[in-house]
């Protein structure tokens, strides 16, 4: 089967600002369902294996998504690196949402694409961005989770907060490329002056799209706890848990190898069958 890959699409958001998305799919005469992955924290879509898993989505028959958040810290011109780390510490959940809702807004125009089959991936932050992007807009259909956190609220707390408050910025070292990157206060800002829409479990609770919850057990970053939360919220929603997966399902930046590692491809296996059962063949 033919993949045609466009990479390093042009996307502009009025509300924020351009940025990047990629497209997989195959070269078929019907409309394809539109998956859309959302990335997570300190995360770009070109990440570690993701272009692999955008490639096995594709070849199972969906019109496959992945895209740059507008401020998370890479730019159009340098998509692979925190370029921008004032755009980074400037970031915010409102920023998110908005970028995910032009990306929906643009993929689901395209002539290949079936917008009655909208399916979200969030990994990670990108996973509560999804689920309460899943409640706001009945579009959305489908939502499948990776690693998810069951809480945006994960800001400093006590003296690290009021530190936070009285000097306007605090940084988070990159473990792989060591940079110091910003937080700026009015991240906790926005989520304080919106912090009902930003309330991931009520989200859960409401989301009316089929819901897969995926966490591996040895999760270092998010705890399964989160996982196992977000279920008892949505009874509704398919827990699948992955013995001793990690937080990024075996993945790492760079990924050299020519195949998944076996953690994601469980859960690249799981999506693809959830998806075909619940929205392609429903």
């Amino acid at each position: 089967m033919n993949i045609t890959r466009k990479q390093n699409i042009l996307i502009s958001n009025p509300e924020t600002k351009d940025f990047l998305a990629d497209a997989f799919y195959p070269e078929k005469e019907e409309k394809l369902p539109l998956v859309i992955f959302v990335h997570g924290y300190k995360g770009y879509k070109d990440w570690g294996a993701w272009n692999l898993m955008a490639g096995k989505f594709a070849g199972a028959g969906f019109f496959f998504v992945k895209f740059n958040f507008s401020h998370n810290g890479t730019t159009v011109e340098d998509p692979h690196n925190f370029a921008d780390l004032e755009a980074f510490g400037n970031n915010n959940y409102s920023k998110e949402l908005s970028d995910l809702g032009v990306v929906i807004d643009y993929f689901s125009k395209n002539e290949k694409v079936d917008n009655h089959k909208i399916i979200v991936i969030g990994h990670s932050r990108g996973g509560g961005i999804s689920i309460i992007k899943t409640y706001e807009d009945e579009r959305i259909n489908g939502l499948i989770t990776l690693a998810s956190v069951d809480t945006l609220d994960r800001f400093p707390k006590n003296e690290a907060f009021e530190q936070w408050k009285n000097e306007g910025v605090y940084y988070v070292v990159n473990g792989r490329t060591k940079e110091e990157m910003p937080h700026y206060f009015q991240f906790y800002e926005d989520y304080e002056k919106d912090i009902h829409r930003f309330d991931v479990e009520r989200a859960t609770e409401m989301a009316k799209a089929h819901f897969l919850i995926i966490h591996g057990t040895s999760d270092e970053s998010v705890s399964v706890k989160n996982a196992e939360h977000l279920h008892l919220l949505h009874p509704n929603s398919e827990l699948y848990l992955i013995e001793n997966a990690d937080h990024t399902f075996g993945a790492k930046e760079p990924w050299e190898k020519d195949g998944l590692p076996k953690d994601l491809e469980d859960a690249v296996d799981r999506s693809i069958k959830f998806i075909k059962e619940k929205i392609v063949n429903e």
